[in-house]
């Protein structure tokens, strides 16, 4: 499941070393108040294993669900966003992230991980929740990205996706199953 909403401060257009200071706000921000989605209760009333990543939006998006988890691990972290060291164009911040995701996929890195390395960082964590699935359904609070390259590995694994909820919106899920049993 990826986290709610995050918190942000209106931001007026940004160059794309601006978007440091962004990010670091991002990555430090919780959720909003708003109510959380009633098909997010059901789905999450169901784990048995609580997992999160270590980001502030992703641990009060376990709160939010009225949830404890049962392991908080940066191994879930997203994906880390790079940010350019031009001043021109300034750019919405959503804009820019978008823009910087593809340059990232694309192999522009600089004092971030690679998306080798997230791709690793993912089978990683797509083990760890496999052996945690032999407690029983397994719910993580993650990220967009993140969560998409553990779901690439999961199928690789032989895990056949059942149900998706929301796509890639805040609070949308995906469910998995080993074998399509």
């Amino acid at each position: 499941m990826r986290h709610g909403q995050p918190k942000l401060a209106a931001t007026d257009k940004l160059s794309a070393l601006d978007m440091k200071g962004w990010i670091e706000q991002y990555n430090r921000c919780e959720i909003t108040q708003q109510p959380v989605p009633e098909a997010s209760l059901q789905l999450a009333a169901t784990a048995r294993v609580i997992v999160s990543s270590n980001a502030p939006r992703a641990l009060t998006s376990v709160q939010a669900l009225g949830l404890k988890p049962a392991l908080v691990d940066a191994l879930f972290a997203e994906a880390q966003l790079p940010y350019g060291r031009w001043k021109r164009p300034r750019l919405s911040p959503f804009t820019w992230a978008f823009i910087l995701r593809v340059l990232w996929l694309c192999g522009y890195s600089p004092s971030v991980e690679s998306a080798a390395t997230a791709k690793t960082r993912a089978n990683i964590a797509a083990q760890r929740l496999q052996a945690l699935a032999s407690d029983g359904p397994v719910l993580l609070l993650g990220h967009g990205v993140m969560n998409r390259l553990i779901a690439r590995q999961l199928e690789a694994e032989g895990w056949t996706r059942q149900a998706l909820n929301g796509g890639s919106r805040y609070w949308s899920a995906t469910v998995y199953r080993y074998g399509g049993v």
